[in-house]
């Protein structure tokens, strides 16, 4: 099982040398893969949880890059309806072509209302949206002409039955984001998934949290390491750290999330 890392591209402490370090901290840590989240227009319901200054994925990744030469580099996750999908095809097969074929495109159908009035994306069409688009993307590749190295791994992101839905139908992994242990248990056992690849969060406590809802990848090393085994026993191919806890000003301070991802990644490669 491979572990990768969600890297903050927003808020006020995030700029390029921050961006660069986070990237060969994360590559020299020995984790498989670095992702980025997508916002276009930082509307004020986006603006409370991730506010500017906002990196473009595609943007940053390509930035990253260059500054790195084994990491997977991908999306958590790409708002499909944002982007007529012929660009994304375009700007996805590129990045793939120019980072060597490092690229894991993961999508969802987003959930900021504001930003889809302010980008003119017809909020409740979203789902059927994103299925459409996702088979545009995929015919894009298939005709040629669009760049990619090989087949770019697609991640479908949520939590909703429809997810689970979208990745069946295009036998891609399911991306859940930020969950329990136990609801992701029940979820992967209810259904025949092509491939599991869950977001989780990355908070370690001195104390074990001895909560029934305590969100997976939250509580003592012994805790996030117990998360991560059983994780590895459903079948999780892939295995995101969050280390982002929804304050923006933790972005000037990325030395205490370093710190709890070398924690990890020292004991992990131990137990493996």
């Amino acid at each position: 099982m491979q572990l990768g890392v969600n890297v903050p591209n927003f808020g006020p402490g995030t700029d390029p040398g921050v961006l660069r370090d986070w990237a060969r901290t994360v590559e020299g840590l020995g984790y498989d893969l670095l992702m980025v989240s997508d916002h276009v227009a930082v509307t004020p319901d986006v603006a409370r949880q991730y506010p500017e200054p906002f990196h473009e994925p595609f943007t940053t990744l390509s930035w990253l890059a260059a500054v790195t030469t084994r990491l997977r580099l991908g999306t958590t996750v790409l708002v499909m309806p944002y982007r007529h999908p012929l660009l994304v095809a375009r700007m996805a097969g590129n990045l793939d072509r120019l980072s060597g074929g490092r690229l894991v495109l993961g999508v969802g159908v987003g959930w900021a209302q504001q930003e889809f009035a302010a980008l003119g994306v017809p909020f409740t069409r979203r789902g059927r949206m994103t299925d459409q688009y996702l088979d545009d993307l995929r015919r894009a590749w298939q005709d040629g002409g669009y760049g990619p190295t090989a087949s770019v791994p697609i991640w479908i992101g949520g939590n909703s039955d429809a997810a689970v839905r979208r990745a069946i139908r295009l036998d891609a992994p399911w991306h859940p984001l930020n969950n329990t242990v136990p609801w992701l248990r029940s979820a992967v056992e209810r259904h025949s998934l092509p491939g599991f690849a869950p977001r989780i969060a990355l908070r370690l406590t001195t104390a074990p949290v001895d909560d029934l809802a305590r969100p997976a990848g939250v509580g003592t090393l012994e805790q996030v390491l117990g998360d991560l085994e059983e994780l590895r026993r459903l079948g999780a191919e892939s295995v995101v750290l969050d280390p982002y806890d929804g304050d923006p000003e933790e972005t000037r301070r990325p030395r205490a999330a370093w710190q709890a991802l070398a924690t990890v990644a020292d004991h992990w490669r131990t137990t493996a």
